[in-house]
């Protein structure tokens, strides 16, 4: 017989808190002793799953309910796993005085039927040799659909592709991400929900160092030297694809926006383009040589960008 759990110590809230402080404190705690980030520890594995189980039934509105209300009955059989007695006695003969002084348990088959009474769900006694009807089962007991947040790195959201995940109830799934993935979107996972229900990540794409995106369109800052802002020609970009060729026009300046069609982000079977945004960045050191071709060009250049400010 499974010991009385208290979820709330297990989540460390107050028996009041509310679902936004639930949900908070499990996922710092689901962090805390995730596998992943507690490697062969067996007490944090332990720890996660207690975590687990006590959000599952405190993050759930009608399970709490009964939680709240018939914890006493916490250790009774048939109140977890099973509404089938374990041994050739009834369920009724070590049910508490308290509810056998209100209740006659010889009404009922089994605990599950004691509580549909109490919870008022429909319930018919039944006789002997009779078969419980369609319409009095417990709705706790269907389909559920989850929800779980997955969090992707920009070049995988973009990428897609098969993926190995691991959920913060401890499972590990192979999912077939699509290409483009963006924040909000949600993937169906069929049958990974609680008693055959669906499982849908919420997908949150993390901001990129170098990208960023605007709507389907990727912007990114591309440095560049004064001899190449000055002379322009072809260098070398990055993309979500790779490095490519990109042809700079002499007298660059900065700030300037350069396109590149077709290399941005995809959706709908169509993809945005890429904009290249100009940065011109001067070397902090250099050598004795080009300070020398430095000074050569300062003796002869003619442009004078001071020439025309309006003092």
């Amino acid at each position: 017989m499974q010991n009385f759990r208290n979820y709330y110590e297990i989540l460390q809230v107050p028996k009041e808190a509310s679902i936004e402080e639930i949900k908070r404190s499990y996922r710092k705690l689901a962090r805390q002793y995730h596998p992943d980030l507690n490697p062969g520890d067996k007490a944090a594995e332990d720890r996660f799953k207690d975590i687990g189980e006590a959000y599952d039934v405190l993050s759930d509105a009608e399970k709490r309910s009964q939680y709240d209300q018939f914890g006493q009955y916490w250790q009774q059989q048939g109140f977890q796993k099973t509404s089938q007695p374990q041994t050739g006695k009834r369920w009724g003969e070590k049910a508490s005085s308290a509810a056998s002084d209100k209740v006659d348990f010889s009404e009922f088959a089994d605990f599950q039927e004691f509580l549909d009474q109490l919870l008022d769900r429909s319930y018919t006694p039944k006789t002997k040799g009779s078969k419980s009807p369609k319409s009095a089962k417990s709705p706790r007991m269907g389909r559920r659909d989850a929800e779980a947040r997955l969090q992707l790195p920009l070049e995988k959201a973009y990428a897609g592709g098969r993926e190995r995940i691991r959920l913060e109830d401890g499972r590990s799934l192979e999912v077939n991400m699509p290409m483009g993935m963006v924040s909000g979107q949600r993937i169906r996972l069929k049958g990974q929900g609680n008693s055959g229900g669906d499982l849908y990540l919420k997908i949150e794409v993390s901001p990129h160092e170098f990208f960023r995106l605007e709507g389907n369109d990727i912007i990114c800052e591309l440095p560049v030297t004064c001899a190449e802002a000055v002379l322009g020609g072809q260098i070398e970009a990055p993309t979500l694809d790779g490095w490519v060729k990109v042809t700079i026009p002499s007298g660059v300046r900065s700030g300037q926006r350069l396109r590149l069609g077709g290399k941005g982000y995809p959706s709908e079977g169509k993809r945005g383009d890429q904009l290249l945004e100009i940065r011109i960045e001067s070397p902090k050191n250099i050598s004795p040589r080009e300070r020398e071709l430095y000074e050569q060009i300062r003796q002869i250049e003619t442009y004078k960008p001071r020439g025309n400010l309006p003092v």
